[in-house]
């Protein structure tokens, strides 16, 4: 589903425009995205959680040349579903 898809069912199923279903998709985003970076965690009651971990260097390889290189250490969103998400999908 992309972001416009998504806009449209929440301003369909809340029952308000798009202009304030895009406000408030775009609230949401940017709590997320500022709460990862503050505090290392972000919980959503029914979806999951995302945390930030870090990653160690490490050698790997040029897939194309086959030549070693070095990935930097960095830091990764992980994402951990809730329960009732596995549930449904599965």
């Amino acid at each position: 589903m992309k972001k416009l898809e998504l806009i449209q069912v929440i301003a369909k199923e809340a029952g308000i425009t798009q202009v304030q279903a895009k406000v408030a998709l775009e609230t949401i985003l940017e709590t997320s995205t500022r709460t990862l970076k503050k505090q290392g965690r972000f919980a959503l009651a029914g979806l999951g959680v995302f945390t930030v971990v870090k990653r160690a260097r490490r050698k790997a390889r040029n897939p194309l040349t086959n030549e070693p290189i070095v990935v930097k250490a960095h830091k990764a969103v992980k994402f951990k579903p809730a329960q009732s998400l596995k549930t449904l999908v599965n």
